[in-house]
């Protein structure tokens, strides 16, 4: 009898036929079940392979009574009960590191388009109204010799540094452990939170979310932000207000936003929907496809090596805590 596996959604074709060689595969998003039905069912499956918008939580860990592991398809985490799931022996698992260069040229992506209003302008050119060139058409701004702040310098702030250095953005940043190393071999400027807030015209978010920074950027914090500043959040949706970041955006109090996560994910507000100063994406930051199957292949040879009895390679921090 092989070992029951089960998937919570469809990911890349060739992840699936590694998993259907080794396991019994039960992909939850096509039985057309719910999630916890689908779990009751499968009782004895050992192995669980998530999504960011899976919601694992103490009840559903509990279910299946031989469960090994749960590899998030994601770096972050924050949908797992994984203190739970570590008291019970459990093994949670992510996919870090890969994906840092497919975010990273997200970020960039959102800030040039902000800055010169290209979606705007591409609907512009649809709508047959590009009449030949003007002095004053779609004025934007120039990165090179502004400023950008990033919250957070671990691999994909880091990455993003070195983009914007290319652009000829200064760069400083925030993070809570200082790193004078990255200091001092890539000319970068440690600041204080508000410090970085008060100066940056481009302030983009590179933390993972927790308790301790739901809403760290809220109204006081947008408040502070130059008018004609730009606010990008390829993070996590928590991290921001959305409902005030919508507020600042119409009243022009920010120069525009890119957005590929959001508070209330799928769901967005409706207001940022209908503002022409702010990029829109549907959360691909690490949408390639070198980079998605990279990241599906790390949970297929991690449920392999937890299914087998042995560690897998890519454990959340608090596990080896």
């Amino acid at each position: 009898m092989k070992k029951k596996v089960i998937l919570t959604k469809n990911y890349l074709e060739e992840a699936i036929k590694r998993l259907k060689e080794k396991f019994e595969l039960i992909i939850v998003q096509d039985t057309g079940k719910d999630f916890v039905e689908v779990l009751k069912e499968n009782q004895d499956a050992e192995a669980l392979i998530s999504f960011l918008s899976d919601n694992i939580t103490k009840e559903s860990i509990d279910i299946c009574i031989n469960l090994k592991i749960i590899a998030n398809y994601a770096v972050g985490y924050n949908n797992i009960d994984y203190k739970h799931a570590i008291k019970k022996g459990i093994y949670v698992t992510n996919t870090p590191d890969i994906l840092t260069a497919a975010t990273a040229d997200l970020t960039m992506a959102l800030i040039l388009s902000v800055s010169r209003r290209i979606v705007e302008s591409d609907e512009f050119v649809r709508r047959g109204k590009f009449n030949g060139w003007e002095a004053k058409l779609m004025l934007g701004k120039e990165l090179n010799g502004s400023t950008i702040g990033i919250i957070g310098m671990g691999r994909i702030g880091l990455a993003l540094a070195l983009r914007a250095k290319a652009f000829g953005m200064n760069v400083i940043y925030y993070s809570r452990t200082r790193k004078k190393e990255i200091e001092r071999k890539y000319n970068l400027k440690f600041v204080r939170f508000i410090e970085l807030i008060k100066e940056s015209d481009v302030v983009s978010i590179h933390i993972p979310y927790s308790q301790d920074v739901h809403h760290l950027f809220n109204k006081d914090v947008f408040n502070l932000m130059k008018n004609d500043a730009i606010f990008i959040n390829v993070s996590r949706g928590g991290l921001m207000d959305e409902r005030c970041l919508a507020e600042s955006l119409e009243k022009n109090e920010l120069f525009g936003a890119g957005l590929d996560v959001y508070e209330f994910e799928p769901k967005i507000t409706e207001k940022l929907k209908k503002l022409k100063n702010v990029v829109l994406a549907p959360h691909i930051g690490s949408a390639t496809y070198k980079t998605r199957l990279a990241m599906a292949m790390m949970t297929v040879n991690d449920v392999i090596l937890a299914l087998s009895g042995k560690k897998p390679d890519y454990l959340i921090p608090e596990y080896k805590l």
